[in-house]
């Protein structure tokens, strides 16, 4: 059996092994501040209006994964009980209370944004979103009209007292709880309750549009088109009244962090579990009668503890299919995906890879390079086999049909898929499925690890030798993730990197465990400990007293090692430089622990997805581009692949891109989510914008100066 020596399994029992105390920020609340991040987007009056909409849909949409993941499993561990809680590092119970106290202070916002500065600022444009209260009459008889033709065939109410047995709530569905008041000379003279699904699916949209008045936009939430047709759907009643409910059940999916048995099928039935996993919030109109939420209570088998007091409406995510209208002014200007200086116009890829090596920013650069690095691979005869791992697919994508037509064609074609991509097991099932038809050799995950590296190679025949061809990047195959997510991507036939790369893809297939890695940090092999020695390196310098840095971007920093040796670094005068999107349990700036470290956020337009590592070392700058954040699971429990940029121009190129980033004065936050200013207001440095200039400038001088002759 092949060694695991140079395996880091460690953090996967951080449980049960008593950790050195350092200053952290919980985890849970960090994630927390970072959602209030994109909450700050909405309110952001320099963001255009029906975005800003579409920033509180995210807002929404990310609470809700959140309390189906994050929240479902801090409740399973306040069931525990006590001699197992207390051998976790922190009381859950409290944790809970905390996270619960903060959702609600932002919730609370949430809804004033929405009401006393959304809406005002959309009639303003001639945009109203009007309920069922400020309907004229004209516009009540459309909606009464169009709810009797097109609403009312899609509901399936059911009555409390003519259907007494538990009632199942779907996951991530709006209810209308509906109150009915009889007539006086009813018997029994007593209220009754009914529940209704709001078929915002069947339907196709959560909005419907009334015609347009003197200029005025009109449009309605189906709940409340629903309001309008209720007194038919529920005649012989004095009066009703509805009240909107959501449930979210708990997405975490329990499977071993091992293949034993039949994988797909664990995911299968995982997937099923998901719609009927235990309810871990139900949001209601803090309207509700008490009596009526007691019987909803009553008839899902739920208490009061899992009740989140919400607002009206619910499912602000489907915000994201607000009505398009056609004022361009209201949305971001288009910034189209830019060509690539070189690789726009060669007319083969690959061979425009042998000559030199080529990095691509996403999106401010087309993703269709990758497409076409995979499509030429196909079609070419001389290549005999491609090796990539798959972790997010798009639901129609194109590199997993480019890989099919490999397969069909006879090329040996080997595809890593990950099944355990939390909330894209369905799409990476389905894909996983149509490449194994096609011959393609397919394989679901790897045993304790979740693969999450974004990295191809391709092999082709030449000239009587195998040379290889290699992708790696930060970002997912996904086109239609490449459009808001920033990545960046390295194509490359440097043997240095290839030939590393092989023995990643040997480890995936066959699980070869004893490597080694001298260019590429492997997760869970030598980037730990590389990285390690980086900081130490830096560390080194200091106590000389030479310069000594490192700057890092990525998404999350939780990692209580990784966190204790920056507070190291920090107190032995290494400069540190943090650009953190989301979770960072770090706490910068204290004296005497982290003096010389600085925290920043950037949420904006674009998704900040790219992890990039910079280290002074000496004058000798160091950078690497990686798949991976510096938590727990990164760096111990999945494989990762952080990769060198040794070209000069390249890297000088993705230095400058950093180094707008840490210059960002107009969309950055210092750790307590306060805006970075500039010194002068008339400097300000808007890194996504720049950063599309930046790379605009390259492609617009490539194309003056004409292509170079060799």
């Amino acid at each position: 059996m092949a060694s695991t020596d140079n395996l880091d399994l460690t953090e996967s029992s951080t449980a049960s092994e008593p950790q050195q105390q350092i200053p952290l920020i919980s985890r849970e609340l960090s994630w927390l501040a970072f959602n209030y991040r994109v909450l700050q987007e909405a309110k952001d009056p320099r963001v255009p209006l029906l975005e800003r909409l579409n920033f509180m849909a995210i807002f929404s949409s990310n609470l809700d994964e959140y309390f189906k993941v994050r929240v479902a499993t801090m409740r399973r561990l306040v069931q525990l009980k006590k001699k197992t809680r207390e051998k976790l590092e922190d009381d859950p119970s409290q944790e809970l209370e905390a996270i619960l106290t903060e959702v609600s202070r932002q919730q609370e916002e949430f809804g004033h944004v929405y009401r006393n500065e959304l809406l005002p600022e959309l009639r303003k444009e001639q945009i109203y979103l009007i309920d069922e209260t400020e309907c004229t009459d004209g516009q009540r008889k459309m909606a009464l009209d169009y709810f009797r033709r097109t609403v009312k065939p899609l509901l399936v109410p059911i009555i409390f007292s003519t259907n007494p047995s538990p009632l199942f709530l779907k996951d991530q569905t709006v209810y209308l709880m509906v109150r009915l008041l009889p007539k006086a000379d009813q018997a029994p003279a007593q209220e009754q309750y009914a529940i209704l699904e709001i078929p915002t699916h069947k339907h196709g949209s959560r909005f419907v549009q009334l015609p347009i008045e003197q200029g005025k936009h009109y449009v309605m939430l189906l709940d409340d088109v629903i309001r309008i047709g209720l007194a038919e759907l529920f005649p012989g009643f004095a009066e009703v009244e509805a009240y909107a409910v959501k449930l979210s059940r708990d997405a975490e999916l329990d499977i071993e962090e091992e293949v034993s048995g039949n994988l797909m099928a664990k995911i299968k039935k995982s997937l099923k579990k998901r719609e009927t996993g235990h309810p871990s919030r139900l949001l209601f109109d803090p309207a509700t009668p008490r009596p009526m939420l007691q019987a909803l209570l009553d008839r899902i088998g739920i208490t009061t503890e899992e009740l989140v007091e919400g607002s009206r409406f619910h499912n602000f995510r489907d915000f994201f299919g607000f009505p398009k209208f056609k004022l361009p002014e209201l949305y971001y200007a288009p910034q189209p995906p830019l060509p690539h200086p070189v690789l726009e116009n060669a007319p083969s890829l690959l061979a425009a890879m042998k000559e030199q090596e080529f990095m691509v920013h996403y999106p401010y650069q087309k993703f269709d390079y990758v497409l076409r690095f995979f499509e030429e691979a196909a079609s070419d005869p001389q290549v005999t086999s491609i090796s990539v791992t798959l972790y997010r697919v798009a639901d129609k994508s194109k590199v997993a049909k480019a890989l099919i037509k490999a397969a069909e064609h006879g090329k040996l074609v080997t595809v890593v898929v990950e099944l355990k991509a939390r909330f894209d097991e369905e799409s990476n099932i389905y894909w996983g499925n149509q490449l194994e038809k096609a011959g393609a050799n397919v394989i679901y995950g790897v045993p304790d690890l979740k693969v999450h590296s974004k990295i191809g190679l391709v092999t082709r025949q030449e000239n009587g030798q195998a040379v290889q061809y290699a992708y790696l990047s930060t970002g997912n195959y996904n086109e239609k993730t490449s459009l808001i997510y920033t990545d960046h991507a390295l194509f490359t036939t440097d043997e240095r990197l290839t030939n590393e790369l092989t023995k990643v893809f040997h480890f995936l297939v066959d699980g070869e465990r004893d490597l080694t890695f001298e260019h590429l940090l492997v997760a869970p092999f030598n980037l730990r400990s590389d990285l390690n020695a980086l900081i130490q390196q830096e560390m080194k310098l200091a106590q000389e007293g030479k310069p000594a840095y490192l700057i890092a971007k990525m998404n999350a920093l939780q990692d209580s090692r990784m966190i204790k040796q920056l507070y190291e670094a920090s107190q032995a005068g290494v400069k540190i430089e943090l650009l953190v999107r989301g979770i960072c349990s770090l706490i910068p700036g204290v004296p005497g622990l982290s003096e010389n470290i600085t925290v920043r956020s950037i949420v904006d337009r674009y998704l900040e997805h790219g992890r990039i590592y910079v280290f002074g070392n000496g004058g000798e700058e160091k950078v690497y581009v990686a798949s991976a954040d510096w938590m727990n699971r990164n760096l111990s429990r999945r494989v990762e692949v952080g990769f060198p940029i040794y070209n000069p121009i390249l890297r000088q190129e993705i230095r400058h891109l950093l180094d707008l980033h840490m210059r960002d004065t107009y969309k950055s936050r210092h750790s307590d989510n306060q805006y970075c200013l500039p010194e002068d207001p008339s400097n300000v440095v808007h890194a996504q914008y720049a950063s599309y200039d930046y790379l605009k400038q390259m492609a617009d001088q490539h194309e003056a100066e004409g292509p170079v002759e060799n």
